[in-house]
């Protein structure tokens, strides 16, 4: 299988990138489902996973470095809300993606009419 080899990677693919290795991970998925309801503690962030808790907070790290989520402690508790921001640049580069493949298929589309009309 070919490799496919970035002649650059800015700082939005390096975010870009962090972002999507967040969001492979179907727990880290859920969890960021949960806090588009709202901030959350950790311990109610991990209520619903059958995992030890240091194992549930090394997802809540990875979420945190590719700036899905930030947290803030108070005493012993420590408290996640959802980031937007990188959820819209997510956003943006799929937008990209969408209309590049959508014009692309309209050329397709064209250009199968058109043959469909040299051979009546």
């Amino acid at each position: 299988m070919a490799k496919h080899v970035r002649e650059e990677s800015g700082p939005i693919d390096a975010a870009l990138d962090g972002v999507f290795h967040a969001l492979s991970d179907p727990t880290r998925r859920q969890v960021v489902e949960r806090l588009g309801q709202g901030p959350a503690t950790t311990s109610d962030l991990a209520r619903p996973f059958d995992m030890a808790l240091p194992s549930f907070t090394q997802h809540l790290n990875v979420l945190e470095r590719s700036g899905l989520v930030t947290s803030e402690k108070k005493g012993r508790v420590r408290t996640y809300r959802l980031a937007p921001q990188p959820l819209e640049r997510l956003d943006t580069w799929l937008a990209v993606q969408r209309a590049r493949w959508t014009r692309r298929l309209d050329q397709l589309d064209s250009l199968l009419y058109d043959l469909k009309e040299q051979q009546q």
